[in-house]
Parts: C-alpha cells; sequence; structure tokens
C-alpha cells in the first residue's frame, strides 16, 4: 500500500478528491455570504480585498503551510496531528503531550459542527424558492441519515465519492467562470496589495478575517487524510481543486458587483450566480457534497479518537470495522456523541449564518497547535534554527491573527465550540496525566528471581491446574521485570498450576502499522514472555496474534500445545487457555498528595468512559479472569502503630 502512496494515479488522484478535500470544498457555500454579511456597504475595494484575502489565505495556509510542508512530516505515511505528535513524543520536552491533546480536541469540536454547517447551507438553497421552506426539519433528516450510515460503513458507496466530487469541483469551476465576465476587474484580486489595503483600511477588520478564513477550515483535514491517498496525490489534486474553488469565489465576487442592489440578507451568492434552471441541480449537487464532506470529517474523528487511545490519551472504546478497506472504522460511543452535538449545534443556531460566528475559532486553535509541532519537528530533521524561526513567528503571526479575529465571534457562537474542545482536551490531559501517575506508584519485580518457585507449582500435583495455558498482560517496559501483583496472582493468590504461562506486553509504536512480536524465553517449554509491537493505528487484537504466535513456537519446537490430560492429548487436541486481566482500583487507604488522589479519582471516574480492557484487546471472555487488587499509594505513610505483645 505504501508503495501505491508514493506513485501519482490517477485512481490516487480520483481518491483524493473524493475523500481529502471535501470539507474545504464545500466551503463556497458560505464564505461569500458570511463576508457580504459583515459589512452593510458593498464597494468594489471591499469584494476585491476579500475575494484577494480568500485567495491568498488558501495559498499561504492550505498550499504552502499543508500541501508543501506538513504532508512532508508524514508519520510512515500517516498524517494528523497525533501523528505528528507520535513522532516527537520521544523528545525531552515532555509538555508537547500539551499540544497534541489541545489540537486534536479543538479538531474534534470542528468535526462537530462542519455537518451542521455544510447541509445547512446546502438545503437554503430552497429559500431561492421560497422563504417559507422549513430549513431546519429537512437538514436534521439528512444529519440522522449521516449517522446512521456510519455504523455500515461507506465501503460501498465510497468509491462513488471521487466521480461524484469531481463532479462538483467541475460545477463550481464552471457557474464561476459562466459570470466572471459581468466584472473583469474581480481579476485584481490575485494582486494580494489588495488584500492588504482592505485589511488596513476596514475599521472591524476582525469581521472580515474571521469571514475569510472559513475559506480554509478544511486544510487540517487534508494533513490528517495523509494515509489514505499520498502526498503526491494529494498534492497534484489540490491543484486542480484549488482552480475550482479559486473559480467559484471569483465569479461570486463579480456577481455580487455586478448587482450590488440585490445583495441583501438572506441571499446567497452562491445560489445567486446559478443560471436559470440550474437551481435544483444546484441544491443536489450541494446537499450531496455536504454529505461527502461530513462523512470524511466523521471519518476522521473516528481516526483521532482511535490513535488518541493507543496513545493513552483517551479511555479504552469499542471499535469496530465495518469493511477491510484501510481507514474503514467505526466507534459507537463517538459516533452518537457527534450526532448529539451536531444536532444540538442545529437547534440551538438554526442557520448557517448563525453557524458562521460559531464556526472557525477551534479550527485556529488546531492550526496553531499543529505550527508549534511542525516548529519541533524541522528542527528535529536538523533544519537551521533560523528557518524554524521564520517559519513558526510567520504562520504564528498570520494563524495568530486569524486567532483573534475568530475570538471576537466568541460570545456569538464561538463558545459553543471553544466548550466542546475544552471538554475533550480536558479528559484528554487529565486521562494521559492520570496513567501515568498510576504507572508510576506500580511496584514491579524481576521474574527470574521467580522462575524457581514458578516450575515447582507447575509440577504441584496438590494445586488444582487452573489451565492448560495461562496468559497474563503485562504493561511493564522492561523485559525482565513485571509487576508485583502479576508474581503475587500466580504464587500467592490462589497459586496458578498450569502447563505453560505466558507474559503479553503491548507496546505502541509510533509507527502507525506496525505487527510485529518479539518471544524471550523465561522458563525453556513452560514461561514465555512475548511482546507485540503494534502501531497506534492497529487494531490491538490480543488473542489472535498471541494464536499465531504460539503456532510458530509449536511449528519451531519451542513449545509443546497438547492437552495435559491424556484422553485429549493422545489425539492431538490443544489444551485450553485462560487470560487473567489484574484490574487495580485505586485504595482510599492510601497516603498520597491531594494531587495524586484527585488524578486517581479522575482516572477512576473516566475509566467509566471506556470499555473493560477484556473486551478492547479482543480477549476470549469465555476463559477469562478478571482479579481485582487495591493500588495503595506509599500504603503506610510516615507512622507506624505501636504496641505490645503478650
Amino acid at each position: 500500500m505504501e508503495s501505491n502512496l508514493k506513485r501519482i494515479t490517477a485512481l490516487g488522484l480520483l481518491v483524493s478528491i473524493g475523500i481529502v478535500f471535501g470539507d474545504i470544498g464545500t466551503s463556497p457555500l458560505y464564505v461569500m455570504k458570511a463576508i457580504t454579511g459583515a459589512t452593510s456597504h458593498i464597494s468594489p475595494d471591499y469584494i476585491i480585498g476579500a475575494v484577494s484575502c480568500v485567495i491568498w489565505t488558501l495559498t499561504l495556509l492550505t498550499t504552502v503551510k499543508y500541501v508543501f510542508i506538513a504532508l512532508k512530516a508524514d508519520n510512515k505515511g500517516e498524517g494528523g496531528i497525533l501523528a505528528l505528535f507520535a513522532l516527537l513524543r520521544r523528545l525531552p520536552k515532555k509538555w508537547l503531550y500539551i499540544i497534541g491533546c489541545v489540537g486534536a480536541s479543538a479538531l474534534i469540536a470542528d468535526g462537530v459542527i462542519t455537518p451542521a454547517i455544510t447541509v445547512t447551507s446546502a438545503v437554503e438553497g430552497l429559500h431561492g424558492f421560497s422563504s417559507e421552506i422549513p430549513v431546519t426539519p429537512i437538514v436534521i433528516v439528512i444529519i440522522c441519515g449521516i449517522f446512521l450510515m456510519q455504523r455500515a460503513g461507506t465501503g460501498k458507496i465510497g468509491k462513488f465519492f471521487g466521480p461524484f466530487m469531481l463532479l462538483w469541483f467541475l460545477f463550481l469551476g464552471v457557474t464561476g467562470s459562466l459570470v466572471i465576465g459581468e466584472y473583469p476587474a474581480i481579476f485584481k484580486a490575485f494582486n494580494p496589495w489588495y488584500a492588504i489595503k482592505l485589511l488596513c483600511n476596514f475599521p472591524q477588520w476582525w469581521l472580515i478575517l474571521g469571514a475569510v478564513f472559513l475559506c480554509t477550515t478544511g486544510a487540517e483535514a487534508l494533513y490528517s487524510d495523509l494515509g489514505h491517498c499520498g502526498r503526491l496525490n494529494i498534492s497534484v489534486s489540490w491543484l486542480f481543486v484549488k482552480m475550482m474553488l479559486i473559480l467559484n469565489y471569483l465569479g461570486q465576487g463579480a456577481w455580487i458587483l455586478a448587482h450590488p442592489s440585490q445583495v441583501v440578507p438572506g441571499i446567497n451568492p452562491f445560489y445567486a450566480i446559478m443560471p436559470h434552471g440550474w437551481l435544483i441541480p444546484a441544491i443536489i449537487l450541494s446537499t450531496c457534497a455536504a454529505i461527502i464532506a461530513s462523512q470524511a470529517l466523521l471519518s476522521g474523528s473516528f481516526t483521532i479518537f482511535s490513535e488518541a487511545m493507543s496513545l493513552d490519551f483517551w479511555p479504552r472504546l469499542k471499535v469496530k470495522y465495518p469493511s477491510l478497506e484501510k481507514g474503514q472504522l467505526y466507534i459507537p460511543v463517538v459516533n452518537w456523541a457527534l450526532f448529539f452535538g451536531c444536532l444540538l449545534t442545529v437547534c440551538l443556531f438554526r442557520t448557517s449564518s448563525n453557524m458562521e460566528a460559531a464556526y472557525g475559532l477551534a479550527i485556529t486553535v488546531t492550526m496553531l497547535m499543529t505550527t508549534l509541532l511542525l516548529t519541533f519537528y524541522l528542527r528535529m530533521r536538523n533544519t537551521p534554527v533560523w528557518i524554524c524561526a521564520i517559519f513558526l513567528l510567520f504562520f504564528g503571526i498570520v494563524e495568530g491573527g486569524f486567532f483573534v479575529a475568530n475570538c471576537f465571534k466568541f460570545l456569538h457562537g464561538g463558545w459553543f465550540t471553544i466548550l466542546i474542545a475544552g471538554l475533550v482536551a480536558f479528559v484528554m490531559i487529565n486521562w494521559r496525566n492520570a496513567v501515568q501517575m498510576r504507572d508510576s506508584f506500580l511496584e514491579y519485580k524481576k521474574i527470574g528471581e521467580y522462575t524457581g518457585i514458578i516450575s515447582d507449582i507447575r509440577e504441584d500435583k496438590e494445586i488444582p491446574r487452573t489451565a492448560a495455558n495461562v496468559v497474563y498482560l503485562s504493561s511493564c517496559e522492561d523485559p525482565d521485570k513485571v509487576e508485583s501483583k502479576l508474581i503475587y496472582s500466580i504464587i500467592n493468590k490462589q497459586p496458578k498450576r498450569a502447563d505453560h504461562y505466558f507474559i503479553i506486553r503491548i507496546v505502541t509504536t509510533d509507527h502507525p502499522h506496525t505487527l510485529e512480536y518479539d518471544v524471550r524465553t523465561v522458563i525453556p517449554g513452560v514461561m514465555f514472555d512475548i511482546t507485540l509491537r503494534l502501531g497506534f493505528r492497529v487494531d490491538p487484537k490480543v488473542s489472535v496474534y498471541l494464536r499465531q504466535v504460539v503456532e510458530d513456537l509449536v511449528e519451531q519446537g519451542h513449545l509443546d500445545l497438547r492437552s495435559p490430560y491424556d484422553s485429549l492429548g493422545k489425539r492431538d487436541i490443544a489444551g485450553d487457555f485462560r487470560f487473567i486481566i489484574i484490574h487495580r482500583v485505586f485504595s482510599s487507604s492510601s497516603f498520597c498528595s491531594a494531587k495524586a488522589r484527585r488524578l486517581m479519582g479522575i482516572y477512576g471516574w473516566l475509566r467509566r468512559l471506556g470499555i473493560a480492557d477484556e473486551n478492547y484487546f479482543g480477549l476470549d471472555t469465555s476463559n477469562l479472569t478478571v482479579e481485582t487488587v487495591p493500588l495503595l499509594i506509599n500504603p503506610y505513610g510516615n507512622t507506624r502503630i505501636r504496641g505490645s505483645i503478650s
């Protein structure tokens, strides 16, 4: 697959157009409407300057930053802010995780409002027939269909996304081109001076910047979809997409300047430029494009949460795979949470004009966080300090300006997306800190010191056999050590007699699709230490992978898997397996700081958001034992009870 991504192919270009540019490709539905709504006085300088801002925003942010720079910061072919963080997490700057969490959270908030504003903007085209047509109920029905569709995946209909979006972008370019001739001076917008002049002379500059920024809100999603199509396919197809977008923006600008008297509140220039009889096809095409754009954002949201779980940024959730196609995953809890947020957005704001006020603020946060991480990435790749400084300063100023402009929309709706992003970031940051604190209090012992007693337990016929094969999961990174509670479980807590013991360690690698294992023999023929190295986008199907590893051990003569019972063993029937999971529960008897107690309390509460370890790791629950043990932090403190014994 990776070799295919490195080549430019017709199919790769078509797929890129279909799934990568959905969000940014639907921005003409509302950008010029937001620009005309930012002022009550339409003038040539204003419209030409605004279109110039759009053109150069697409050029500087989308083309230069994301297409030319960010797409090269790939993690074994995968992109996105968490994939970028995975490349940097080994750096000594431990606070970088906060940047990754904040950026990913803001992108999730963008995923909540994008389906609402794109679908609403498309359906509002019906007002061209009658302003009395109820838009909100239609939007709700469409959004319900979008989220219900996620369960089955898009494997069957996804192949139509590319051809349809190709038609959509051609439609944008053609409709824009048809009206450019009504005001040829609109081509002055290619001169950046008109953008600078507008921002310097327009008193309420933040209004125009807030509206212009909507044209590039899909740039971050473009980076996140790197793994689906590859850098070269995305880069080349972007040239076509950008051309079609600019033609449409120029056409809308020309129509506005040629018909200033028709630019009134409620009129969307996107539909106004349509030739007579094209309105119905335009509404249908726009709605379908909005649905595809929403689908792309939802798929991206599922991927973000999947990566977050692998990076210990989120409690473990149930992940389903509707098809075998790369990138096809479905997380039910996330889907319905986004569905609720999207419905709330539609019911709360009702019109696309109101949603525009809520849109943009969160995604500027993501862009700023990506800029910071890209700076560290460039430095890690030995890019000269002065180039890194210029990159950070330039894009920091540009995106900082957009951020400040969008902050003025906070009370008008920006608070909504910031609230969503804040809640997600709270969970991510606190879950990560709580997991690290929990792990820091775990006690570890050298497994080699207990091989003798484990061998004796295996031969002790007075101890009931737990199973032919006993499997433990360990989170210890040191291959020579395991958690003390694991040793306690084998030796002290109802001693576990078995013919074979397996200790499985799961290591999440910085590479997205790693699927490898190492086996270390602890006791020949008896105990094996298995390390599964899984990429952060690999489904941790431990039972499946363990079976494959055991088959390799048997084939190479390291293990006899036949049942210990004569009646079964002589018929070459394999022995049974029992998985044992140790669940640590924070003990109220712990002596620890208020911060540690608070974090452990948050950990216990957040853990309820996720699923049990056995379900996440795909273990056979019919042969599973969960042992609950207390997590005692400094159990005796600095005091000890005193007394006498007679």
